[in-house]
């Protein structure tokens, strides 16, 4: 009795198959490429700019009823260092784009832009000096989510369209500028 295996079965009683190894399963082909666009899409670290109204947005967002860990930009950093993912909320005004310039050209590489609400996109509702017109006017920006303010279900379909170009983008693993 005690030499001997007991049988394996399932939850009615009966014998269940047994699993045997095959060897076409021992190993996974994908391209380098392929694979760093894979793990920069789901480990984005945003830094919030967030300047105006639609941070009550932005923190809805980031709330537990909408949850962005499940798309991988949870953790918001506040050092441009450790992120690659600018999120501008809110209306940037001409005193604040040089502020805005800076936090962009600290950023490692790769590094992505996203304008939050209509005011960061186009300068809103505002028609004076003060309002940048757009922050495309000094940063490029990868994503544009409108509304204003916008409902967190916009801000979580663009973050999905920001990892979609992100994953069918190149990934080159040496820089080619050198």
């Amino acid at each position: 009795m005690y030499g001997k295996p007991l049988p394996v079965v399932d939850q009615a009683g009966r014998p269940a198959a047994t699993h045997q190894k095959d060897a076409s399963f021992e190993f996974l082909t994908t391209r380098i490429d392929d694979l760093a666009g894979w793990a920069r899409k789901f480990s984005l670290f945003p830094y919030p700019f967030v300047t105006a109204c639609c941070a009550m947005e932005f923190m809805a967002v980031s709330g537990s009823q909408y949850d962005t860990d499940r798309f991988g930009a949870a953790l918001p950093r506040f050092s441009p260092r450790q992120a690659d993912l600018l999120m501008v909320v809110g209306t940037v005004t001409q005193k604040q784009a040089p502020v805005l310039l800076k936090v962009y050209e600290q950023m490692c590489e790769p590094k992505w832009v996203m304008a939050f609400g209509v005011c960061a996109s186009t300068g809103g509702f505002y028609q004076n000096y003060a309002s940048l017109p757009g922050i495309d006017r000094i940063i490029p920006v990868d994503i544009y989510v409108p509304g204003c303010p916008p409902r967190p279900e916009m801000v979580i379909d663009g973050i999905t369209r920001l990892q979609e170009k992100i994953a069918n983008s190149r990934h080159p693993l040496i820089n080619e500028r050198v």
